[in-house]
């Protein structure tokens, strides 16, 4: 007499098991991508910042840059600093005139004397800038004129040569070139 015993406990192969866990594991993986691709892609697509109308003046008394910064973007921003020539700007050297909420100011900005940017609120072409003392916060839609005091790495040997102008947010950095131009009158 012969027995013959069956096996009906008989569970998957290591092969498709270690299949299953691995499908598993890459498709986890991919979700996880999806969703740190689509929180840095929603951060950041929100924040649009154009810089426009900007200039660099030197003469024998100092440089002056001057740049216009809109927010285009559907959110508001926070300026952390503000560049030239890769040079961070002092903020008790920066001044800046808010545009008023659904105006434009469409006209460039005028050549400034370095010595008159002095003061906690100087008036240039009819518009009281303020002199900046931390990070500036720029709504949705709004526009800052700003000017720089005396960029510390601008000279009269810079005049014909290109220099970049940064301006850097929480999300991003934003830059734009200018050549210096000579501020003397002759």
């Amino acid at each position: 007499m012969t027995t013959r015993t069956t096996n009906r406990n008989r569970g998957l192969s290591e092969v498709v098991s270690t299949l299953i866990l691995l499908v598993v594991a890459v498709l986890l993986a991919a979700v996880v991508a999806y969703y740190a691709t689509n929180v840095t892609m929603t951060r950041t697509s929100q924040e649009e910042v154009r810089l426009s109308k900007q200039h660099v003046w030197v003469n024998s008394s100092g440089a002056v840059a001057a740049v216009k910064v809109q927010n285009l973007g559907g959110r508001d921003i926070l300026i952390d600093k503000l560049s030239v020539r890769s040079i961070d700007a002092d903020w008790d050297q920066i001044y800046y005139y808010r545009v008023p909420s659904g105006s434009s100011v469409n006209e460039d900005q005028n050549i400034t004397s370095y010595d008159s940017l002095t003061g906690a609120v100087v008036l240039i072409d009819g518009r009281n800038y303020t002199q900046a003392t931390s990070d500036l916060p720029l709504i949705s839609g709004g526009e800052l004129l700003v000017y720089v005091k005396g960029p510390k790495n601008i000279q009269m040997d810079d005049i014909g040569t290109t220099v970049a102008i940064s301006v850097t947010t929480n999300n991003a950095q934003y830059i734009t070139e200018v050549n210096v131009k000579s501020a003397s009158s002759q």
